[in-house]
């Protein structure tokens, strides 16, 4: 295993050097006349970067037994900070949306914790009960009910795309822990009322799905992100237009740096250069996956499979997204776009997978 820890070390090591080099690439111009100092947000990256490789090596090299008895009370600590963040003149509000909390330079998104906090959670709660996990009342609806109770805090702030991710690994993770597809089909029915006023009885929800249908009707209003993303994709061709010479980031295309990022890299670096994220991402499910298969215990198991589809599943949404493949989420490139807590959550899960991965080597 040792091979596959250091594959997955260098997976991450160079999504994030790409992301470290385009963030910079995306936003100087627009940092520079926004805030007058065109590296202000490249040395915000590499300080929520620091602080990432920090955890991530902490959560690399602590004892698994003692993360499994830390459980509850991670996840107690993750539910009040999401009740604490919905709090006026306590949490930070930003168009309309109440996520953040600040912590002097630092941003701190609550729901990034409660992500790794509810894989902890249904990883430990899956190896305790494992048989019970096919009985509806004692194995499925502890499971449902906690992950729906930190999806419902997470609507609150509001944040639909994040609530999906969880919604969507917890699944998976119960799912192959042993729970009935039925009930998850079930709960899927069950749901569709409330995503159906979620997505078509909120307004700006609702123009982003009619424009995801055609984004043209609207060019110059909630249609504009998506077609700028278009321009600067297809502007690319094979190769790319060169490093730093994207049209699309002066101004054109907001978010740039952010949750458009890949279609920068797109214009940028072309196709071989989106390619190979595409390339890099499915080697980190592929090597991540042999950690879960070849973890020595239920909880390690699950734990991985938890860390692999949340990675998988947002960079497929990002992509998705920037490509007109999915509505608009808000969602983050993993490890390459700037997006402060998200990329220190990010590395935290790539420290547990490689803990499993190293601990894999040890019970041997």
């Amino acid at each position: 295993m040792r091979s596959v820890r250091i594959s997955l070390f260098m997976i991450v090591a160079i999504l994030v050097c790409l992301g470290v080099v385009m963030i910079y690439s995306a936003s100087a111009i627009y940092a520079h006349g926004s805030m007058d100092d065109s590296m202000y947000f490249l040395k915000r990256h590499l300080l929520y970067l620091l602080i990432g490789l920090v955890m991530m090596f902490f959560a690399m090299s602590t004892d698994m037994n003692l993360i499994r008895r830390w459980t509850k009370p991670v996840l107690a600590v993750a539910v009040a900070l999401l009740v604490l963040v919905l709090i006026p003149h306590i949490g930070r509000e930003a168009s309309g949306a109440r996520r953040w909390f600040r912590v002097g330079p630092v941003n701190f998104q609550p729901s990034e914790f409660a992500k790794i906090a509810i894989m902890i959670y249904m990883a430990d709660l899956i190896s305790r009960k494992k048989e019970l996990m096919k009985s509806f009342l004692h194995g499925y609806m502890p499971a449902i009910l906690v992950m729906g109770g930190v999806i419902g805090l997470v609507l609150l702030e509001p944040d639909l795309g994040t609530a999906v991710t969880i919604a969507l690994v917890g699944f998976i993770m119960m799912y192959v822990g042993g729970v009935r597809g039925s009930y998850i089909f079930a709960s899927f029915l069950a749901s569709l009322p409330i995503l159906y006023v979620l997505l078509f009885r909120v307004e700006y929800r609702r123009k982003r799905m009619m424009i995801f249908l055609d984004p043209w009707a609207d060019r110059r209003g909630t249609g504009f992100q998506i077609i700028q993303s278009f321009i600067a994709l297809g502007s690319g061709g094979i190769f790319g237009v060169g490093l730093g010479q994207s049209r699309q980031k002066l101004f054109y295309l907001p978010a740039s740096h952010t949750d458009f990022i890949f279609s920068i890299i797109g214009e940028e670096l072309g196709f071989l250069g989106t390619a190979s994220i595409v390339i890099l991402f499915t080697l980190f499910v592929w090597e991540g996956m042999k950690v879960a298969f070849k973890a020595p215990g239920q909880f390690e198991r699950m734990l991985s499979l938890g860390v692999v589809s949340m990675i998988a599943l947002e960079a497929i949404i990002n992509i998705g997204v920037t490509a007109g493949a999915l509505p608009t989420k808000g969602l983050p490139l993993p490890f390459i776009s700037y997006g402060g807590s998200g990329l220190i959550f990010h590395l935290i899960a790539v420290g547990l997978l490689l803990n499993v991965a190293k601990r894999c080597e040890t019970v041997r």
